[in-house]
C-alpha cells in the first residue's frame, strides 16, 4: 500500500507509461501484465486495469502544484521564533 497520494500516483504512471511502451509494439495489456508488471509491481489484474483507467498524471500534476502553493504560502507566513 501507498504511504501517500503522491507515491501511488508515480506508481500508477511507471505501470501506464511501462504499458503504453509495450503496447506500441504490437502486444497485448493481458501479456504486459503478465510478462512485466505482475513480476515487478504484484498487483492483481482488477487493480492493474483500474490503474490504466485513472487520468494520474494529471492528478499528481495538480497535487505538486498544490504542495508548491502550500510550500510558497508556507514561506510568506510570519514566523515567530
Amino acid at each position: 500500500m501507498a504511504y501517500n497520494r503522491e507515491n501511488i500516483l508515480t506508481r500508477v504512471v511507471d505501470i501506464q507509461n511501462i504499458t503504453w511502451e509495450h503496447t506500441g509494439r504490437g502486444v497485448t495489456q493481458e501479456w504486459v501484465y503478465n510478462n512485466v508488471v505482475f513480476p515487478k509491481y504484484v498487483i492483481s489484474k482488477a487493480t492493474y486495469y483500474a490503474y490504466l483507467a485513472m487520468p494520474a498524471k494529471r492528478e499528481l500534476q495538480l497535487l505538486r502544484e498544490k504542495k508548491q502553493r502550500q510550500r510558497e504560502a508556507d514561506d510568506r507566513q510570519l514566523k515567530l521564533f
